[in-house]
């Protein structure tokens, strides 16, 4: 048997990218090398990289997304495992333009990316399926809104934060009006677009769904509980929250959450990783986002909801690839 060649894509070109290159060292490590070739791709606001065996860098041909090595050897990728969080790879740029030359890749296509990136839109388009989610009001950059249309329209607290960023970055959980602007500024400053959202006084639970041998597959449901305001940068990769899986919710709830959680899924037509988050109140799950890419560290919810479902990661990301090639 032939071995085909895999490019674990990782890196971007946000701060996500510490998290990302994280999440492509487990996907590297769990890819059985005895059926894979299996490469590191780093993809960076400096370069686009190929990572060798002993750590040096050759840049990428982005003509073809191939690599020509020292030795004279070219080397074509026959599906790029895409785990980049962040722009490019989880907002369908790199999607699009791996579709121009060719190039097979693992998860959903630019369009589902470049939708579910895009919080106002996703929201918006589940609407339609009655999937609940917070009021809010959006603004651009340069549109203004008064702190008296703020409490009137949402009531207080509020979150504020950018459209289109991950990892909970630029967000604020605003108790005092008079911080509105603070807050606003500091979400401009990931995103050109914020949501300003009101406050849903529940639990938080992540929920991972993909499609797996056929059927779209709810994961698990974990419940987060942050030892900060929410569930920011801090509470999600460096330790202050519990994540307990599966949830402490009841049969009828965690069926209620799964429903939607496969509603949403197949409404956006996606395929591969997701994880969605949503807040459970008065037994309402009220969704928040999805995330395309997720986190895939040693720490991070896929990869404990797989252990606890029974699926290992060798498994996991080897029906990723599977899938892809057969595209």
């Amino acid at each position: 048997m032939i071995k085909k060649n895999i490019a674990v894509v990782m890196g971007g070109y946000s701060d996500e990218y510490v998290v990302s290159l994280k999440s492509g060292q487990l996907i590297y490590d769990s890819l059985n090398k005895d059926l894979y070739n299996v490469y590191k791709v780093q993809i960076l606001k400096d370069g686009w990289f190929f990572i060798d065996d002993r750590g040096d860098k050759m840049e990428i041909d982005k003509s073809d997304f191939c690599v020509n090595l020292s030795s004279g050897y070219k080397v074509k990728f026959d599906v790029c495992f895409n785990i980049i969080h962040g722009t490019p790879g989880e907002n369908g740029i790199l999607q699009a333009y791996w579709d121009a030359v060719g190039q097979k890749y693992t998860g959903c296509n630019f369009y589902q990316s470049a939708l579910t990136f895009n919080k106002k839109d996703t929201l918006a388009v589940l609407s339609k399926y009655n999937i609940p989610s917070a009021k809010s009001i959006y603004l651009r950059k340069g549109e203004t809104v008064s702190e008296e249309e703020v409490v009137e329209k949402l009531g207080l607290p509020v979150f504020v934060k950018p459209n289109q960023s991950g990892s909970s970055l630029g967000i604020t959980k605003l108790k005092d009006i008079k911080n509105l602007q603070k807050a606003i500024d500091f979400a401009f400053a990931e995103d050109d677009e914020i949501l300003i959202e009101s406050f849903l006084d529940g639990m938080e639970v992540s929920v991972g769904v993909l499609d797996y041998k056929g059927e779209t597959l709810v994961l698990g449901i974990t419940e987060i509980v942050s030892e900060n305001e929410f569930f920011d940068y801090e509470a999600k990769y460096e330790g202050a929250s519990q994540e307990i899986t599966p949830a402490r919710i009841d049969d009828e709830t965690r069926k209620k959450i799964e429903n939607i959680a496969i509603k949403a899924y197949n409404s956006l037509g996606m395929s591969g990783f997701s994880r969605s988050e949503f807040i459970i109140m008065n037994g309402t799950p009220y969704m928040l986002e999805m995330n395309t890419n997720p986190g895939f560290s040693p720490a991070s919810i896929l990869p404990q909801q797989a252990k606890h479902y029974g699926i290992s990661l060798e498994d996991l990301c080897g029906h990723e690839i599977e899938k892809a090639l057969a595209k």
